[in-house]
């Protein structure tokens, strides 16, 4: 059988565009997590890390009413803008973002909680400012973290499924991702084009989490290895 590759290329162009739009809203939230001692600390990182534990069916419906004409929000995109946000995808780089900001924050806030506050302050009493210390000081000496967030929140929006199918459906060329396609397979019965786009996908995670791996553990001997 003939592969077709459209979904495979919508997912990664999804994946693409969440992550990038991610790591830029998640450094300062980040940042901030990692050095504030508010009160509301604790209630911001469980908001955060609730698309972790909630259903991904919850999670779509309520994105999905949000986006939809039948919410504010949606009635003022399609009305104002003439951008519809369900079944679009728009809609579906909305509801990634959503979906996969954990795996973008939680690394990234553990990477700037592990950084020196003596080197931190060092930075502060030498003259730089708040951001010449993020951008010049502590992104560099966390690249390990960096890395991490970015690959596994690109392969996390390349797997997702529920809400993806919620909030996007399954328009061909437009929101018919990988996942999508191989329920279709599954529903339709038929397991040989199922198995393949499935072993397909099993092969990218696994290529995914082996780079995450490897250039974690060259970071790390470049660390002890120059400390001896």
């Amino acid at each position: 059988m003939s592969i077709d590759f459209e979904p495979f290329v919508i997912s990664f162009k999804l994946a693409g565009i969440t992550t990038a739009l991610l790591f830029f809203i998640s450094l300062p939230l980040s940042w901030y997590l990692s050095q504030t001692r508010s009160k509301l600390k604790p209630v911001i990182e469980a908001v955060t890390a609730l698309p972790i534990v909630l259903p991904p069916t919850v999670l779509g419906f309520y994105i999905l009413y949000a986006l939809s004409y039948n919410s504010p929000v949606g009635a003022f995109f399609e009305e104002q803008l003439g951008i519809k946000l369900v079944f679009t995808f728009t809609g579906l780089v909305i509801a990634s973002c959503f979906y996969s900001l954990p795996f973008m924050v939680q690394p990234l806030q553990a990477g700037f909680e592990s950084v020196s506050k003596n080197m931190i302050e060092a930075s502060y009493i030498s003259g730089k400012g708040k951001m010449q210390t993020l951008f010049r000081v502590v992104l560099p000496n966390i690249k390990p973290s960096v890395m991490t967030a970015i690959i596994v929140t690109f392969a996390h929006t390349v797997g997702e499924f529920g809400v993806v199918l919620m909030v996007g459906g399954s328009m061909p060329g437009e929101t018919k991702v990988a996942s999508v396609a191989i329920y279709e397979f599954v529903e339709i019965m038929d397991y040989k084009a199922a198995h393949i786009y499935s072993a397909i996908m099993v092969v990218i995670s696994f290529l995914v989490l082996l780079s995450v791996y490897i250039f974690n553990y060259k970071h790390k001997n470049r660390v002890f290895g120059g400390a001896k």
